[in-house]
């Protein structure tokens, strides 16, 4: 029988969060052992080939990661991460942009492009626009001693510094909409931002989260979006690079490895304890400096450490948090003809080939009826396929080098995702999406949406439609909480020193030392901001004199350490 083995860190959970974690330990010259409980690393960043030659996203699909300080810090270009994207790279803004509409395409004027780019800070420099994203998401939650007010709150800083005709006290209780209202021009290019936002972050109807929500949708457009949509290989492909980084630096991963239990003892975290049914023989794994959940927070929580260690309280309250922000039905289209757009839609060669979409964008009105059906009845859609909202990556925005579907003659269009409520919220239960009759008509609904701005999306054409609801998400990936990757309600009560509760906002487990949460449901940013998580999570762990990175690291310039800490900051 093998030994139990002993490494400096144990990480549970080898999706993209803990990756990123073990990829900046093992750099920092630690021994790290990664666990998980799927037979495949990667989680959310997963590629899946339902048929053979016929490659889709089930959920990650979009690089929310222009300015993340690990593509430098972590040197993927060395692991094999390939794209065709620079985020320093200017912004053409006088380029032509449309927004769908039922009437339409509805043009993006002067005024949208420049007013966009004065609150995304593009005007000021190369870097303002790197600059308001790292201080969103790229920075962890400052200690409890700080006053959160306009003078310390990271992006208000760089308002201040880059743009400081936007900055006002004011920004702090605005919504998404408050902001765009004050610098925008149309109501269609307004409301695609908004739901962008919505359906990646911060909510842009929620009052307080301007910013948040603003960073949300800027994070995955120019300057930051690659060509192509994500990297080489799709998202996958980038998280190969991430986890040959991580094993080039010495991290061990082992696949098929549940935890059953973190080991505690005399208030502070010792290992872990492997299910029974683990695939590695020793069944106890310990940890010399901590151990580091990247498993969603409920099962760590109320699984995985127990109540014998935890105040019945703060149990309740982990109980208690809203995972209400929204989930994701997706869909790709399997045809014969390449999809082309319904006269209204089609703009002069060679814009005409298709490239996907958000529909349906017109109004605020049509964009809080969908809200409502996601966030307020909580039931199956009641409004019209012409009235839902939706965006869709089409296949001509992948590599042509590393396409969606290699079968000749045949087409994959996809992702096309729709917001839908929480599967553990739904009114008609967890299963209202996945029983087959239900099944199949959200499938006709979200065909007759497409077929709204889609010409050739007949029986003729169409071959299969390969779908996967939130709660098969869920199924497939366990780390999904919902089959939505930002895993709780978006907005200022659950952001930054909050999230998911004050006591937690700085991944610190209260009363059990040496036991860390990499998580985005427990973790700030919560969301696929890509190396944000590991990358705020150094700080504290630098603080607590877990690691010692060398000078290839480099802190957050809006990081603030804890009083009697050693700083993250080098030479601190």
């Amino acid at each position: 029988m093998a030994r139990e083995e002993t490494y400096d860190v144990v990480i549970i959970g080898a999706g993209h969060n803990g990756t990123t974690t073990a990829a900046y330990l093992a750099k920092s010259g630690l021994s790290v052992c990664v666990l998980e409980e799927r037979p495949e690393s990667g989680g959310a960043q997963e590629t899946a080939e339902p048929i053979a030659g016929v490659r889709i996203q089930p959920h990650a699909i979009a690089n929310y990661g222009g300015s993340a300080p690990g593509w430098e810090q972590l040197e993927l270009w060395r692991y094999g991460f390939r794209m065709d994207w620079d985020p320093r790279t200017t912004v053409e803004l006088d380029t032509d942009r449309y927004i769908f509409t039922r009437d339409g395409l509805s043009r993006v004027t002067d005024k949208d492009k420049m007013g966009w780019a004065k609150i995304a800070c593009m005007l000021s420099g190369l870097d303002g626009f790197r600059d308001l994203m790292r201080s969103t998401f790229w920075c962890p939650p400052h200690p409890a001693h700080v006053e959160l007010n306009e003078d310390t709150i990271p992006f208000m800083q760089v308002y201040k510094q880059r743009e400081p005709d936007v900055w006002s006290r004011e920004l702090l209780e605005m919504t998404m909409f408050d902001l765009m209202d004050e610098w925008l021009d149309t109501e269609p290019f307004k409301v695609s931002q908004a739901y962008i936002a919505l359906s990646s972050g911060a909510h842009g109807h929620m009052e307080g989260v301007a910013i948040p929500a603003l960073c949300s949708a800027a994070t995955v457009m120019p300057p930051a979006i690659a060509k192509p949509v994500a990297a080489r290989g799709n998202m996958h492909g980038y998280y190969h690079a991430l986890f040959r980084c991580a094993v080039a630096h010495g991290a061990t991963f082992r696949a098929c490895c549940p935890v059953e239990e973190i080991i505690i003892s005399e208030g502070r975290a010792q290992g872990v304890r492997l299910r029974d049914d683990a695939t590695y023989g020793p069944k106890k794994i310990w940890a010399r400096k901590a151990v580091i959940s990247a498993a969603h927070i409920k099962p760590t929580f109320l699984d995985m450490i127990g109540p014998q260690h935890l105040d019945a309280g703060f149990i309740q309250r982990i109980k208690d948090l809203s995972l209400k922000g929204g989930s994701l039905y997706m869909s790709h289209y399997y045809t014969k003809e390449e999809f082309r757009y319904r006269e209204k839609y089609r703009l002069p060669p060679p814009k005409d080939q298709f490239t996907g979409a958000f529909f349906n964008m017109e109004s605020r009105e049509i964009y809080f009826k969908n809200v409502e059906n996601v966030l307020g009845r909580q039931e199956n859609m009641t409004i019209s396929p012409d009235e839902a909202m939706w965006g869709m990556v089409a296949a001509s925005l992948y590599d042509e080098t590393n396409p969606q579907c290699t079968r000749p003659g045949r087409h994959i269009n996809g992702p096309l995702w729709m917001m839908v409520p929480t599967p553990e919220y739904n009114v008609g239960g967890m299963d209202a999406m996945d029983k087959a009759d239900e099944k199949k008509k959200w499938d006709e609904f979200m065909r007759a949406s497409l077929a709204c701005i889609v010409e050739n999306l007949d029986d003729d054409n169409l071959i299969r439609i390969i779908s996967d609801t939130p709660y098969e998400q869920e199924q497939r990936n366990t780390g999904m909480l919902g089959g939505s990757w930002y895993g709780i309600r978006c907005d200022r009560d659950q952001w930054w020193n909050e999230r998911p509760l004050p006591e937690l906002a700085r991944y610190r487990v209260p009363g059990i030392e040496g036991l860390y949460l990499a998580h985005q449901s427990a973790a700030h940013p919560g969301g696929l901001c890509l190396m944000a998580v590991g990358y705020n999570l150094m700080h504290i762990l630098i603080e607590d004199e877990v690691a010692d990175p060398g000078d290839w690291w480099y802190a957050s310039p809006w990081y603030i350490p804890d009083i009697g800490k050693r700083s993250a900051h080098k030479g601190a």
